[in-house]
């Protein structure tokens, strides 16, 4: 009787284990694909290692961002600049206006 139940199950543990190795293939495929470190035995990093390229792109990051920073900062002056001539009163930029416009003598 145990041989019977043995190879009655076996087909089913075949297939549990195919099915959990599919699935950790496919864990580490997508954790890679990602770029999430694998982990080795024993929780150490495996990939990616830190690299030459790795290095490259954070340089390249950290340029564009010192980049936007100072556009920024100049999107910053200028609205400012909107701001006072929105919210000035009409009558004393109606007078720089006019006084622009006089013929300097």
């Amino acid at each position: 009787m145990n041989t019977e139940l043995l190879t009655a199950l076996a087909p089913a543990a075949a297939i549990i284990g195919v099915l959990t190795v599919a699935g950790w293939v496919f864990t580490t495929w997508l954790r890679v694909k990602n770029g999430y470190p694998l982990d080795g035995a024993w929780g150490q990093a495996v990939y990616p290692k830190t690299s030459d390229e790795a290095m490259e792109r954070v340089k390249l990051i950290s340029q564009e961002n010192a980049q936007l920073r100072a556009e920024l900062g100049s999107v910053k002056d200028r609205l400012a600049v909107v701001e006072r001539i929105v919210t000035d009163e009409g009558s004393r930029l109606s007078h720089e206006i006019e006084a622009l416009r006089r013929p300097a003598n």
